[in-house]
C-alpha cells in the first residue's frame, strides 16, 4: 500500500473510526447495491413551455400512473385511479375542488384518500433504503409519515394502530396539508434522477419558471442546448448573444420573459427604436404571437424587433471578422446589399431584398455601430450582467450542466457529433488548436466556462465569442447545421435560401458503424449503450421514428414547443429508464392545468418499450454501483488496517 493510499484511509477513519462503524457501512452499501435501480427521467427541448413541462415532471412521464396500477390493480376503478393520479399531480388544486364537492362526507374522503396515499408512498419508496427515504421526508411530518410506511412487527393490531394515526391527523385539521406533503413526496420518490438534454430557453413564455423548478429538483443534470448557450453568452455579456436573445424573444412575442421574467430593462432599446425607426417600414419584422399577447404593443415591438435584428447582424459581423478560422464568412450579408438595385448577393446569386430601409447602416462600413446603437448595447449588456435571477440561473446551468454526459452507459448530448459525409469527425480550430470528436466537446465546454468565469480579460473575451459559436457555428455540436439563415428569412422571399443543411450526422445516425465509432470515441461499449439525443424534432406526421440504429440512438425531441407541434404531430417525447428497461413516451398537447385538474385528464399518449431487461436491473449494475463497489473495497482495506493495528480504532 503506497503512502497516498494510506493517507486517504487515515482520512476515511475519521468518518468511520472503528471496526463496528466501518462494518456497518459496508453492510449498508452492500444492501443498497442489491436494490432495484432508481428511475431516470429524460426530457429535452422544453423551449419555455412551462405548463406542459410542469405536468410531465409531476406525472413522471406516466410513471405515477403506472405505480398506481401496480399497487391497486383491479381493486380501484379507472375513475378512482384517475382521481388519485390527479390528486398526486396537483394536490392543492384538487383539494380545493374536493373540499367543495364532498361537503359532509369530506372526513370519509380524507380517510380513504390518506390510506391510498400511504399505500402509494410505501410502494414507490420500497426500492430505496430507509435512510434515503428518511432524508426525503418533509420536516413537519417526517415522524408521522415514517410511522405510517414502516412495518411494526411489535404492534399486534396494526390496522387499528394506523387507523388511529390517520384519525388523529383528520381530527386536528391537518389532513389537507398532510395530503399535499404525501403527494409531493410521491412525486419525489417516483423519479430518482432527472436528465435535461438541452434547450430550456426560447420560444415559450416560461423558461425562467422552468429554471426555478429545476433549481428545486432533488437530483438532476443538464446537457446544454444551443438555445441555453446563447442565454449563457448573453449573461456573460457577449453582445451578439445579447442581441440574439432579445431578437428571439421579440420575434415570438416574448419580450415579457426578458423584462418581467428576468427584470432586464428594455427601455433604452424601446426609446432608440421609437426615435430611429419612427418612419421606417417594419413589415418584414412581424411578431409571431398567440392569444396571450397584448396587440397594443405590436407597433413598438415591431420597431424594437427591427432595431435589435440590425444590431445582431452588425455584432455578428464584427465577431465573424475577428475569427476567420471559424469560416462563417457566408453570414456576412449586410455588405452584400446593393441599395440602388434593391438586391443582395447571396450564395453567388443576386436576390431582390424585401427591405433596405436601414437608417443606422452605413453602406461603406455596414458592421459599425452608431454611437446611439453602441450606447443601447452597453446598457443592455449591463442589464443582462446585473440581472440577479438570470445570473443565478446561468450559474446553475454551469454547475449542473455540460456539453455532454456519460451516465449508466448512456451518452447524452443535445445535437450531434459533427462529421463529414463519410462519417469522419469534423475539426474546429479553438484557441489555435484543431479539435474533433470528444476533444471538440471538451474544448468548447472549457472555453464556455472561461467566457463566464475567467478573471483574465483576453481569455474571457475569447470564451464569450466561443459561446456565440456554440450557439450558431457550423461545426458546433449543439447547433448541427451548416448555417443559421436568419438574414435570409427576414429579407429574401426565395425559400431556397432559407434552407439550413443538417450535419451529415443526421443522415448517418442509422448506420451501426457510425454509432459504434461514436461509442469508441467516448469510451462506451457497443452493447447496452445508447445515445440520447435532442435538438431536431421527430416529424411523426412524416413517418419518422425516434428510435434509430436498432435502438442504439434515441431522438427524444418530439415538439414540446407549440411552435413545432403542427410539424411533429405530437407534443414531445420523453424517456424513462428503470429497473425493467428503457421506455419511450410520446405526449399529446397539454390542455392546461385547469382542464387537467377538473377533467382529470392526463397527457401521456403512448409508451414504447425500447429495451427490456431480462432480469431486473440493480443499483450494482449502474454507475452508482461502481462507486459503491470502490467504497466497499476501501472500507474493507480500512477494516484490515484496524485489525492489524496500523490505524488505531477510536
Amino acid at each position: 500500500m503506497d503512502r497516498l493510499e494510506l493517507t486517504y484511509l487515515r482520512s476515511l477513519a475519521k468518518q468511520f473510526p472503528n471496526v463496528a462503524a466501518a462494518s456497518t457501512e459496508i453492510i449498508n452499501l452492500q444492501a443498497i447495491m442489491n436494490l432495484p435501480k432508481g428511475t431516470e427521467h429524460f426530457l429535452t427541448d422544453i423551449h419555455g413551455e412551462w405548463e406542459q413541462f410542469n405536468h410531465v415532471m409531476r406525472n413522471g412521464s406516466g410513471s405515477v400512473r403506472r405505480k398506481i396500477d401496480e399497487e391497486f390493480g383491479n381493486s380501484l376503478s379507472e375513475r378512482d385511479k384517475r382521481t388519485l393520479a390527479t390528486l398526486i399531480y396537483y394536490p392543492k388544486e384538487k383539494l380545493a375542488i374536493v373540499e367543495e364537492d364532498e361537503g359532509e362526507y369530506l372526513e370519509d374522503w380524507y380517510r380513504v384518500t390518506l390510506h391510498r396515499l400511504v399505500r402509494m408512498l410505501s410502494h414507490v419508496s420500497s426500492k430505496y433504503t430507509r435512510s434515503k427515504v428518511r432524508k426525503a421526508l418533509p420536516k413537519d411530518f417526517s415522524y408521522v409519515i415514517e410511522e405510517l410506511i414502516t412495518e411494526k412487527d411489535e404492534v399486534e393490531d396494526k390496522e387499528a394502530y394506523y387507523n388511529e394515526i390517520i384519525h388523529t391527523i383528520i381530527r386536528i385539521g391537518s389532513a389537507p396539508q398532510f395530503i399535499i406533503e404525501l403527494c409531493e413526496l410521491i412525486q419525489r420518490m417516483v423519479v430518482d434522477h432527472l436528465h435535461i438534454v438541452g434547450d430550456i430557453f426560447d420560444r415559450g413564455k416560461g423558461p425562467h419558471i422552468v429554471m426555478d423548478t429545476l433549481m428545486k429538483y432533488h437530483s438532476l443534470d443538464i446537457q446544454w442546448g444551443n438555445h441555453d448557450v446563447v442565454w449563457m453568452g448573453a449573461a456573460a455579456g457577449e453582445l451578439a448573444c445579447v442581441a440574439s436573445v432579445i431578437r428571439n424573444s421579440a420575434r415570438y412575442g416574448n419580450l415579457d420573459t426578458v423584462e418581467e421574467g428576468y427584470g432586464i430593462n428594455l427601455v433604452p432599446l424601446a426609446t432608440f427604436a421609437l426615435k430611429t425607426y419612427e418612419n421606417t417600414d417594419c413589415s418584414a419584422f412581424a411578431i409571431k404571437y398567440d392569444d396571450t399577447y397584448n396587440t397594443r404593443d405590436l407597433d413598438l415591438d415591431m420597431k424594437m424587433h427591427k432595431a435589435i435584428t440590425i444590431l445582431q447582424f452588425k455584432l455578428e459581423g464584427q465577431l465573424i471578422k475577428r475569427h476567420p478560422e471559424w469560416h462563417m464568412e457566408d453570414r456576412l450579408l449586410l455588405d452584400k446589399i446593393d441599395y440602388s438595385k434593391k438586391t443582395v448577393m447571396c450564395y453567388g446569386k443576386e436576390y431582390p431584398i424585401k427591405d433596405i430601409d436601414f437608417p443606422t447602416v452605413d453602406a461603406a462600413n455596414p458592421y459599425e455601430l452608431t454611437e446611439e446603437e453602441q450606447l443601447v448595447m452597453d446598457r443592455l449588456k449591463t442589464a443582462f450582467r446585473h440581472s440577479e435571477k438570470l445570473q443565478k440561473h446561468v450559474k446553475f446551468l454551469y454547475s449542473k450542466g455540460a456539453m455532454y454526459k456519460i451516465h449508466n452507459s448512456n451518452l447524452l448530448y443535445h445535437g450531434c457529433v459533427p462529421m463529414d459525409d463519410e462519417g469522419n469527425f469534423c475539426s474546429l480550430n479553438v484557441a489555435g488548436t484543431d479539435y474533433k470528436g470528444k476533444e471538440l466537446y471538451d474544448a468548447l465546454d472549457t472555453y464556455a466556462r472561461k467566457g463566464f468565469y475567467s478573471k483574465d480579460s483576453v481569455e474571457k473575451n475569447y470564451g464569450r465569442d466561443v459561446l456565440y459559436y456554440i450557439w450558431a457555428g457550423p461545426v458546433s455540436p449543439v447547433f448541427g447545421k451548416d448555417k443559421m439563415t436568419t438574414f435570409e428569412r427576414y429579407f429574401i422571399a426565395d425559400s431556397a435560401t432559407h434552407k439550413e443543411v443538417k450535419n451529415p450526422y443526421y443522415k448517418l445516425y442509422d448506420t451501426e458503424e457510425v454509432i459504434d465509432r461514436i461509442f469508441d470515441e467516448f469510451g462506451l461499449g457497443y452493447t447496452n449503450s445508447h445515445i440520447i439525443n435532442g435538438h431536431v424534432p421527430v416529424e411523426l406526421k412524416k413517418g419518422e421514428t425516434p428510435i434509430k440504429c436498432g435502438g442504439k440512438l434515441l431522438v427524444i425531441d418530439g415538439g414540446f414547443s407549440k411552435a413545432y407541434q403542427d410539424k411533429t404531430g405530437i407534443a414531445g417525447y420523453t424517456l424513462v429508464g428503470n429497473s425493467h428497461g428503457v421506455f419511450l413516451v410520446s405526449h399529446e398537447p397539454f390542455p392546461g392545468k385547469e382542464v387537467a385538474v377538473k377533467s382529470e385528464a392526463d397527457i401521456v399518449c403512448d409508451r414504447i418499450p425500447v429495451e427490456l431487461a431480462t432480469t431486473r436491473i440493480r443499483v450494482a449494475d449502474t454507475d452508482i454501483g461502481t462507486e459503491l463497489k470502490e467504497s466497499i473495497k476501501q472500507l474493507e482495506q480500512l477494516l484490515e488496517l484496524f485489525r492489524e493495528g496500523v490505524i488505531l480504532e477510536k
